[in-house]
């Protein structure tokens, strides 16, 4: 990888307390996200995937500080936003934005086109009344919807209209960094192309980075450079788009990828099938939290923590089943 580093967390944790009962001594936590280190570089796309549940969304969320993370380090621009005051996160956020999953509810039904687009420069208090009426026009232009349709309301829009009513929300400040939560998992399968096409070419031309959270593959290998999968609070192999789709190394990526269909009848892949179900972060496994499904799970699995090790230059495996020199750190 080159390039400055825009975002970097080290050891992030998010964890829940839940009750507990008068025979408990100890408290009992739900680890959604469980030392995580991540380093994304400005201008690239970072891919997030794992199956729903293992933490993705909130390790998006928690990057934000959207909720509060338990410990870690979230170094954005190189200034660690977690020290930050309300005031200070106020200000930081117009660099910091995200794109939620569900274009309807992400909107306010009763706000036109116009006036949710416009939101954020009325909240910061950005140019004046004409200034930020041609700023909107400009962007609802530019993100592919029409000016006669500024003072309609939310449901009068589909689907992929209404994502780029939230995208155009996102832009208005100005952003360098965006979370994308599963942008495209509520779209048409004939507008999700649109969609991730619309937001490759606001890539390039703004210059924008984005953390891209998915469950899709297809969708991770179409707009991603780097490639981090998720399981369990924990990321368990990170590589660069290639590396990831040409070689996956962890036996749950492994697995991930023969999932995905092929497009050719003579071609026949051999189906990975994962047994038991995915434990609770309530109380994970210890070891390798993937050991209780893995189907090469040896006695070291179920007793160490694997760290990230690089297996090649760039590809970094959380397995004790593949060689090569363990790292501590960050990414």
């Amino acid at each position: 990888m080159s390039g400055e580093i825009l975002l970097q967390a080290e050891g992030l944790k998010k964890y829940y307390p839940v009750g507990s009962n008068l025979f408990e001594r100890k408290k009992r936590y739900v680890k959604a996200v469980d030392e995580v280190d991540l380093t994304i570089r400005r201008g690239e796309t970072l891919g997030l995937v794992g199956e729903s549940g293992c933490g993705k969304s909130t390790l998006g969320k928690s990057i934000l500080r959207l909720i509060e993370p338990t410990e870690g380090r979230i170094i954005f621009n190189g200034q660690n936003i977690l020290e930050l005051s309300l005031p200070q996160m106020r200000e930081m956020r117009k660099q910091m934005q995200i794109v939620f999953q569900d274009p309807y509810s992400s909107l306010n039904p009763r706000m036109t086109v116009f006036e949710t687009v416009r939101s954020p420069l009325d909240a910061f208090g950005i140019g004046t009344r004409k200034e930020r009426e041609k700023k909107v026009m400009d962007l609802i232009e530019y993100v592919g919807l029409s000016r006669q349709q500024m003072h309609r309301y939310p449901h009068e829009f589909s689907g992929g209209q209404r994502q780029r009513m939230i995208i155009a929300r996102a832009l208005i400040l100005e952003p360098s960094f965006i979370v994308c939560d599963e942008p495209v998992s509520a779209l048409d399968v004939s507008i999700r192309s649109q969609v991730l096409n619309l937001m490759q070419d606001i890539q390039k031309e703004r210059g924008l980075t984005y953390l891209f959270i998915s469950h899709d593959l297809s969708v991770i290998k179409h707009i991603s450079d780097q490639v981090a999968v998720m399981y369990l609070g924990r990321i368990v192999e990170w590589a660069s788009r290639k590396q990831i789709f040409s070689n996956p190394q962890h036996p749950y990526t492994q697995a991930l990828m023969s999932a995905i269909p092929i497009p050719d009848t003579e071609v026949k892949r051999k189906r990975i099938v994962l047994t038991g179900d995915v434990p609770s972060p309530l109380n994970p496994p210890a070891g390798c939290c993937f050991h209780t499904r893995c189907p090469s799970a040896r006695k070291q699995c179920k007793e160490e923590v694997p760290l990230l090790r690089e297996t090649e230059p760039g590809h970094r495996v959380a397995c004790h089943l593949c060689g090569g020199k363990q790292e501590g750190g960050t990414l």
